[in-house]
């Protein structure tokens, strides 16, 4: 039987019933592949892609192109999974113009269904913009990777009054502006509860504590492959760095033992079609 595809509604449903929602970050096919099987409703192709699997310091590095690259090779792996491209920094800081012609590009080019984009109550004209063209967005509060440093670094967020309530503000302005839903990172458990009870659309959390609409991890923290600093917010599920390590270890040992490749690798011949083969060879080597 086929699986319902998620759509933006089924979000929207799953908060009035309070069944969480999970979201999982993906950055080529056969990890779209595998985690949609596995059942995740939202896929993110985060431009955490930037320091997870491209090498680059940090997010802001990344370049449009690149984002694009990613969200296409993620749209062919999914069947099921509601697909969620992430601007990457200065790709709607500009104008109202230049957001609505690149999250059109994510639409068009990246076969998304949404775009998500990082910042306040600043950002809300442009994602209103954006709802009006006919794109669906996704908000994102709290610590906003690409302009940590001017929330003092990579902190939590949102643990006084005035900046808990600013954070509730900016989700409210969002909200106003047609984001479909919000993304909450790192702030206080308690203000994630709250700022979920209080909006109407879901929001989905990443270290705002267990009672968010649902949760997001970045994949290769999720399965235990090193791709950096690990935040305390990180649960690993699985090894799976020190699997594949170990694989390519034994694989090296056996080269260099010679007991790889063994028979069952191989394609053989029969001695008399050898012998006609090598015949034939010595033959045109002699004649060269």
């Amino acid at each position: 039987m086929k699986t319902k595809k998620i759509e933006l509604s089924t979000l929207a449903e799953m908060k009035r019933q309070g069944t969480a929602i999970t979201m999982v970050t993906a950055y080529d096919a056969p990890t779209a592949r595998l985690v949609d099987e596995a059942g995740v409703d939202t896929v993110l192709v985060g431009d955490s892609v930037a320091n997870v699997v491209l090498g680059y310091a940090d997010t802001v590095a990344i370049s449009m192109e690149e984002m694009l690259h990613h969200t296409r090779a993620v749209s062919r792996g999914l069947t099921r999974a509601l697909l969620i491209g992430d601007m990457p920094f200065m790709s709607y800081n500009v104008t109202v113009e230049q957001a609505i012609e690149n999250a059109g590009r994510f639409m068009k080019e990246g076969r998304a269904q949404a775009v998500k984009l990082e910042g306040g109550g600043w950002v809300a004209d442009t994602a209103a913009a954006m709802v009006k063209a006919g794109i669906p967005v996704v908000g994102h509060l709290g610590l906003t990777p690409q302009t940590a440093g001017m929330l003092g670094g990579y902190r939590v967020q949102g643990k006084d009054a005035q900046s808990a309530r600013q954070i509730f503000d900016d989700a409210l302005a969002l909200q106003a502006a047609g984001a479909f839903a919000l993304v909450l990172e790192c702030v206080p458990d308690r203000l994630g509860e709250l700022i979920s009870k209080r909006l109407e659309i879901p929001v989905i959390g990443i270290g705002a504590g267990a009672n968010t609409d649902g949760q997001v991890l970045v994949f290769h923290d999720l399965v235990g492959i090193k791709a950096g600093f690990s935040p305390k917010f990180v649960k690993q599920y699985a090894q799976a760095g020190q699997i594949l390590q170990d694989a390519v270890a034994d694989f090296c040992a056996e080269v260099r033992q010679r007991t790889f490749p063994a028979e069952e690798h191989s394609f053989r011949i029969a001695d008399d079609q050898f012998a006609a083969l090598e015949a034939a060879l010595n033959k045109n080597t002699s004649g060269s």
